[in-house]
């Protein structure tokens, strides 16, 4: 079993990375190489911005490259609590943006001619148990009623043609899609850079500082001016951005994938080829791989720390989840195991804007992978002066108490998660 991305080790490797030391001056500065950065750099670099994008490792080396692979429309909350936190405006204008988000990504994917193997697929909200389901369908009634028509309550019966384990229902969202994490980072990337952007990976910015107007960027790889700072680094933020650290939860999120299964295990396991997300607080979410691998992660530990060795624990959880889920699999053998950190807001709803002449879109809790490009861009029109289309513009960002860095809390909230899967 090799403790790699699965997205990292089956895609091609960017090649446009800019050589040399880092300088000059540009209209914007992204900090970031992941969807988010990417797909802003590209839409800057679009309208005719000089645009760098400073990468501290490589492109898709974060989130963007160490998910589950899903793009799922509708939200992280049940619908009508949305509602009540945000607003029916608000929520309303969330949950058509994620439904936008897949339709962008599948434009980019279009004009740009990436292979990542992007695929409508429908995404299946699984009821673990009998009163997980009534909860599903109150959600459902309003979801369709008001805002998704194309969505669909499927009952206990409806799901033995769609996945090979008992659950008890499930909302079909048929928007939702799946696509190749890795090939989409990399083609991103390599889109962005043939409309002008610059992309430097391994340079990390250790500090930012306002000289006469302008932002001064000091890299790992020398030093540069920009009129703005755009920053994309979810859950990889660094100290030198303390604001944005006191309002992010890094949260570790591990993945497990099979040996490509065979069309018997297919068919007997994922014959619809949809992504699944379950209805427990701590969950897991699955899909297949474009060569027939079953993806299988979920919040196996609570922990901000993703490393082999903490990769390993949560892929023995894994493990054991995914033989209880489907029996039909337990000896099959696992060819990878990964974790990656997310980045969460202590309300579970992104964030964009601007903050101390900083320009940023994070705080996905999950659901980046989605959403990431589309909010990037948002944020490039922003900058660029034309309309601004941020779903969560002007909403309030308090500070975590407690929280300036390492989430020490997060052991008690998986106990707190835990204990309520029990009781509810």
């Amino acid at each position: 079993m090799q403790f790699v991305s699965y997205w990292h080790d089956t895609a091609p490797v960017f090649g446009g990375g800019a050589a040399g030391p880092i300088g000059g001056h540009y209209d914007v500065a992204v900090i970031g190489g992941g969807f988010t950065g990417l797909a802003a750099a590209r839409q800057l670099a679009k309208a005719g911005a000089k645009v760098v994008v400073l990468e501290a490792d490589r492109v898709g080396s974060g989130a963007s490259g160490r998910n589950g692979g899903h793009l799922n429309n509708g939200l992280a909350h049940s619908y009508p609590a949305a509602k009540a936190e945000l607003g029916k405006e608000r929520a309303v204008a969330l949950y058509k943006a994620f439904d936008a988000a897949i339709d962008t990504i599948e434009q980019v994917v279009g004009e740009e001619g990436i292979d990542c193997n992007f695929r409508r697929a429908g995404k299946l909200k699984l009821a673990s148990k009998p009163k997980h389901f009534d909860a599903l369908a109150r959600n459902f009634e309003q979801i369709h009623a008001e805002v998704d028509p194309d969505t669909v309550l499927l009952s206990a019966a409806d799901l033995k043609s769609e996945v090979g384990s008992p659950f008890h229902g499930a909302v079909l969202y048929r928007k939702s899609a799946m696509m190749h994490m890795g090939r989409y980072a990399t083609g991103l990337a390599a889109a962005a850079v043939r409309h002008g952007a610059a992309i430097f990976e391994h340079a990390a910015v250790t500090a930012r500082q306002k000289v006469g107007g302008r932002h001064e960027l000091t890299t790992d790889r020398g030093r540069l001016t920009a009129d703005n700072v755009f920053l994309a680094t979810g859950a990889y933020t660094t100290p030198n951005f303390g604001y944005f650290r006191r309002r992010i939860l890094t949260v570790g999120s591990f993945i497990v994938a099979t040996r490509p299964l065979t069309t018997a295990e297919i068919a007997d396991t994922m014959p619809t080829n949809r992504t699944c997300v379950t209805s427990m607080n701590v969950g897991n979410y699955f899909r297949l791989s474009p060569d027939d691998r079953l993806i299988f992660g979920g919040r196996a530990r609570f922990s901000a720390t993703s490393d082999q060795r903490s990769d390993a624990k949560g892929g023995a959880i894994l493990k054991a989840a995914l033989a209880q889920m489907f029996p039909q699999l337990a000896d099959v053998g696992l060819d990878y195991c990964w974790g990656g950190i997310l980045d969460m807001t202590q309300d579970r709803y992104p964030r964009a804007g601007s903050q101390d002449g900083v320009w940023y879109a994070m705080g996905f809790s999950g659901h980046g992978a989605q959403l990431s490009t589309h909010l990037g861009m948002i944020m490039a029109d922003a900058i660029l002066g034309r309309e601004d289309r941020n779903p969560m513009k002007g909403v309030d960002w308090p500070a975590v108490p407690g929280h300036f860095g390492k989430p020490w809390f997060l052991p008690l909230v998986g106990l707190y998660y835990k204990a309520l899967d029990r009781i509810q």
